[in-house]
């Protein structure tokens, strides 16, 4: 009995950029949220957020073709959307190491809007603020307050045991991280094209 397998590759940036240079029709799926695609996106890619792809990974797994390139800020995103998408089936995908960052920094065609930061790093603020507020309060202030540490301590455990994040959860509702149009699964899945080429271009 043969088992098929997903040929998975991960594609640099120089190599994405010669690939877009002769192929018009390479489908690129940005992963992060609609405010920082909105920030900085590649030339030419669709906006699928993590949540709504995870929710729908079948769907989308059907509508995308072969050879499709997953970018996210860093690559961590893009691979979870990667092993959710070859979980459904789809026989091959790229995950862009470094992420638009990298994209950008090696001269790659972005498009740039309104600056914000990317969520990860909002998360290690808030985290991070909190942590050090719940350490000085415990030490000047009163001693209980060593328990908010403690609280985000568990917090980035049980986000990391159950792979969710209820802070970035959060933080993609305050208004610095709002677009002037929220997508929509139907939004999102009527504008990839079906199976051959693939929710905004811009």
């Amino acid at each position: 009995m043969t088992t098929a397998t997903t040929l998975i590759t991960t594609l640099e940036a120089e190599e994405l950029k010669a690939r877009l240079a002769h192929d018009q029709q390479l489908m690129i799926i940005d992963v992060r949220t609609p405010a920082e695609f909105e920030s900085l996106h590649i030339r030419g890619a669709y906006n699928v957020p993590l949540a709504m792809l995870s929710e729908h990974t079948a769907e989308f797994a059907s509508r995308f073709h072969d050879g499709v390139v997953l970018v996210c800020q860093s690559g961590i995103r893009a691979e979870e959307a990667r092993e959710r998408l070859a979980a459904a089936g789809l026989t091959e995908a790229s995950v862009l190491a470094g992420g638009t960052a990298a994209f950008e920094s090696a001269g790659g065609d972005v498009i740039r809007g309104t600056r914000r930061w990317a969520m990860d790093r909002q998360v290690r603020m808030v985290a991070g603020s909190l942590v050090l507020a719940g350490f000085l309060g415990s030490r000047t202030i009163a001693r209980p307050l060593g328990y908010l540490s403690a609280a985000i301590g568990a917090g980035l455990t049980y986000s990391a045991l159950s792979d969710s994040c209820m802070m970035a959860s959060a933080l993609s509702k305050m208004p610095w991280n709002r677009t002037a149009v929220t997508p929509t699964l139907e939004s999102t899945v009527r504008n990839i094209p079906v199976a051959t080429t693939n929710i905004t271009r811009v």
